[in-house]
């Protein structure tokens, strides 16, 4: 019993009745009822509880439990953090595509009005001018 709320749990065992009973070589059912030891497995469960209220974990796989749990909750918060921020930008690109659209057709609209214009004159395109070497 001791060995158990120790924490020393045998391989494949947890910190109960079972792996006591198991411990000690002695039937199960023999902690229960007015069996003879079932006073062992009142005191056992008093300890462990004691032990739980004082918020110690006697169990190395109830611990490992724990923080498996902590270590999910925390991953599932930092993936709808993820999810929320992924929702924020495709919203920013949305807008920012249209806003783009919306600007192409501004600048489409005024060509036309200026090639529509008589007196604006356009302006040659440039030439690229190739010097050469004289020797």
């Amino acid at each position: 019993m001791d060995r158990l709320l120790r924490g020393e749990i045998p391989p494949g065992g947890r910190c109960d009745i079972k792996t006591l009973a198991n411990e000690a070589a002695v039937d199960r059912t023999a902690f229960y009822g007015a069996r003879p030891y079932a006073h062992l497995r009142e005191e056992f469960e008093r300890r462990l509880q004691a032990l739980q209220q004082a918020g110690e974990v006697t169990d190395p796989q109830e611990a490992q439990i724990a923080d498996l749990k902590a270590e999910v909750t925390a991953l599932k918060e930092r993936l709808a953090r993820s999810a929320g921020t992924i929702d924020e930008l495709t919203d920013f690109r949305a807008r920012a595509l249209a806003r783009l659209a919306a600007q192409h057709e501004e600048i489409v609209r005024l060509r036309g009005t200026a090639d529509a214009a008589s007196r604006i004159t356009r302006l040659p395109t440039a030439r690229t001018i190739t010097i050469g070497s004289s020797s």
